[in-house]
């Protein structure tokens, strides 16, 4: 593998908006009659509760550390709603085990991601703030407050700093998650996942605002060679409930939606249907790399 190609591999993809969430769990309190491994767990039982709380909420589990979860969401309401999960969870485990401190903070922006690491300041600063959180606290920072659901932010209150606090009484957890899951379902359309296949690669794309790029070029989210690509061929992007395909190509790019004839689309958009063919520069029936996509509707 020369140079050039291990750069590609090393290189972040592009920024895209992201919330992170970083729950963390203190440490048990020593009892001398406790064996190590029954200390650890415990700390072991409520991390796979706040996993369990972080994906149920719409989440994606990126890292279990060792004594927290870090967790990324497509909007902050679906954050907002994973932490109050969290707590009611956590107060689930029953009586034998050892009561932990659960901290929890999360933050909204652009983050980069290459292979299972992600990068920038909204990773460092939901870190921070969740280290700043107190033992049942839920903070945030002000600008992701401020694009929470009306109704969530009714929930929330100014902390220190540029903080704040996502205010629910420890027995109010469950009805602060039907609050917040409520709140989410009035305010959010019908979200589509795209998900793309190439010769063994696949793409998937569920975040709002998220695009997908093909092309011969080794950048491109979907890399396809062939001597009709050309270097950043087409881009799918997300438009009201589904997706739309923009050529930006020399040779067109050749759409089969499933059940239909192919269509040829030259320096235009078109929306995708369910499912079908995407070829690039030449039909489908002349080339072994074609795309195949789905977009699947979420509830």
């Amino acid at each position: 593998m020369g140079g050039s190609e291990l750069e590609n591999l090393a290189r972040p993809t592009s920024a895209r908006p992201t919330t992170v969430l970083f729950a963390e769990v203190g440490s048990p309190p020593r009892d001398p009659a406790a064996t190590d491994d029954a200390l650890q767990g415990s700390v072991a039982r409520y991390l796979q509760v706040l996993g369990q709380a972080a994906e149920l909420s719409g989440g994606r589990v990126l890292h279990t550390h060792t004594q927290g979860v870090l967790a990324l969401f497509s909007t902050p309401d679906a954050a907002a709603a994973a932490a109050a999960r969290m707590h009611a969870y956590a107060q689930t485990l029953t009586p034998d085990q050892p009561k932990l401190d659960v901290r929890i903070g999360f933050h909204a922006g652009p983050v980069a991601q290459r292979n299972d690491d992600i990068f920038g300041d909204t990773v460092n600063l939901a870190l921070k703030i969740a280290e700043e959180a107190k033992d049942g606290q839920i903070l945030t920072s002000h600008d992701t407050a401020s694009s929470l659901a009306p109704a969530v932010q009714e929930l929330v209150r100014p902390a220190r700093g540029q903080k704040c606090e996502l205010l629910l009484g420890n027995l109010e957890w469950r009805n602060a998650v039907n609050q917040i899951v409520a709140a989410r379902k009035t305010a959010l359309q019908p979200r589509a996942v795209l998900r793309l296949s190439c010769r063994g690669t696949a793409v998937v794309r569920r975040r709002e605002g998220d695009s997908a790029l093909i092309g011969r070029d080794p950048g491109c989210d979907l890399c396809v060679e062939g001597i009709a690509v050309s270097r950043r061929h087409c881009v799918i992007v997300r438009r009201d409930a589904g997706f739309v395909l923009r050529d930006q190509s020399t040779n067109g790019t050749y759409v089969t939606v499933t059940g239909q004839p192919e269509v040829r689309v030259q320096a235009k958009e078109l929306p995708l249907g369910r499912c079908g063919v995407i070829a690039l520069g030449e039909p489908a029936m002349a080339t072994d790399a074609a795309v195949r996509y789905a977009c699947e509707i979420l509830p």
